[in-house]
């Protein structure tokens, strides 16, 4: 159907592409690719159906490839048709999917996902970060599945799954990032109805995985309350979970053994990205006592990637309450240095922010971040963009405010690829230890 509206579209590039999809030269598995991409695309442009110009306009921009006509002389379906193919047929054609990044891009063969058709699985995004969702769909040569989620006038969580879900493995793709109780029951109220509706096992995919830091006791008649959310959902029948760089590893014990989870390390982006830096004499900091054995996995995959001389250092901080530094001091050597301060999430900016003034104090050149998880909660913009830090280096697994996405030194990576992979391997019933090798 694509190869015929191709063809009776007068472009020369689009009977081109015809011809390939007609002659097989694409390949089953590319052809498949060729039209799931464009289901994607036309699950991501929300234009009525009525208005395929407007549709091939919009998709045309999203891509950023120039506007092949608008293809009025051909039905609705056909016009429709042959502009997303024209939108999508360079990057198939070319077998290489354009990944879509703020400002840095990072690469690695082990997350690509081949003949994603196999996969018989059904992927659900929750409101919290949809953009992330579509990444991952797109990654995997799909599209999202129908869900509908509102909200009735007294806040209550109104949802409704659009199409079959019975004997079927679902993946529900939902951070419980701020406003964390919003997002936590949407992802309960996901599970519930996905069990309801006898889905044969269900995945949460949970990027950000909120109430982490509330993982042990550290005074009288205190929650622990990462242990609680886990028994929050397994209450609600999830078989599996996915998480990316949990704040402690043992969040993972919290579960029972009929639940598995999946902590994947999202510091390989980061390393995949600074080892293009030319850094000079580079320290990779821990901004506190807690992530030495953070900062040394980075260090230590910094050096595996070719990066010579790589030292370590720590911050020792004393807090006076909670996001309130009382004194801060070093524990090792940086002048003349490049540094990296290496943390699994950014709050309130107020540790990373003195710890790069001390490390200016203590000669520091050019001062860098690397956290997995951008919350950037109260005067986090602020206090980053008054600061001695050259970048801050994210990840896209929470949803960038407005301040977030205008703040000259944040730099986003996104997750997407890496979680397709991991979908894409746990489906498969393989190991991820390949995804995070060597980062090649």
């Amino acid at each position: 159907k694509v190869s015929q509206s191709l063809a009776t579209s007068g472009d020369g590039f689009c009977q081109s592409a015809a011809l390939a999809v007609a002659g097989g030269h694409l390949g089953p598995t590319m052809t498949r690719g060729l039209l799931a991409r464009s289901r994607a695309v036309l699950c991501a442009v929300h234009v009525p159906a009525n208005r395929p110009f407007a549709r091939t306009q919009r998709c045309s921009q999203r891509e950023g490839r120039p506007l092949h006509g608008g293809f009025p002389w051909l039905s609705g379906a056909a016009a429709a048709a042959a502009a997303i193919a024209v939108v999508s047929t360079p990057a198939v054609l070319l077998d290489e999917p354009k990944k879509k990044l703020s400002k840095g891009s990072v690469d690695n063969t082990e997350w690509k996902v081949d003949d994603c058709q196999s996969l018989d699985c059904l992927i659900f995004s929750g409101g919290a970060h949809r953009e992330l969702a579509e990444g991952i769909a797109t990654a995997m040569g799909t599209s999202l599945g129908g869900i509908t989620l509102k909200r009735f006038a007294d806040g209550e969580v109104s949802l409704q799954i659009l199409e079959s879900i019975r004997g079927k493995d679902v993946y529900l793709i939902q951070p419980t990032s701020p406003p964390v109780n919003e997002n936590l029951m949407e992802l309960l109220l996901m599970i519930s109805t996905c069990r309801r509706a006898s889905a044969k096992r269900i995945t949460a995919v949970v990027p950000y995985y909120g109430y982490a830091r509330q993982d042990r006791k550290m005074s009288s008649r205190v929650p622990i309350s990462a242990a609680d959310v886990a028994r929050l959902l397994e209450a609600v029948g999830v078989d599996r979970v996915m998480a990316v760089d949990l704040h402690c590893g043992q969040i993972q014990g919290f579960f029972g053994p009929r639940v598995p989870v999946d902590n994947l390390e999202a510091q390989v982006i980061g390393l995949e990205y600074f080892k293009h830096k030319k850094l000079e004499n580079p320290v990779v900091i821990s901004p506190d006592a807690g992530g030495v054995y953070r900062a040394r996995k980075f260090q230590e995959g910094l050096i595996m990637r070719g990066v010579d001389d790589v030292g370590i250092a720590m911050m020792i901080k004393q807090r006076s309450g909670p996001n309130r530094i009382a004194q801060m001091d070093l524990v090792g050597q940086v002048k003349g240095s490049d540094v990296i301060i290496v943390d699994d999430m950014i709050d309130t900016a107020g540790t990373l922010t003195e710890a790069a003034k001390e490390l200016r104090r203590q000669g520091a050149k050019r001062i860098y971040a690397f956290a997995v998880h951008g919350l950037f909660n109260g005067p986090a913009i602020r206090r980053i963009e008054e600061s001695p830090l050259m970048e801050v280096v994210i990840t896209d697994s929470i949803s960038p405010n407005e301040q977030t996405r205008s703040c000259s030194k944040i730099t986003q990576l996104t997750i997407a690829d890496m979680i397709a992979g991991a979908i894409a391997r746990i489906h498969r019933k393989q190991s991820l230890q390949p995804l995070f090798e060597n980062g090649e």
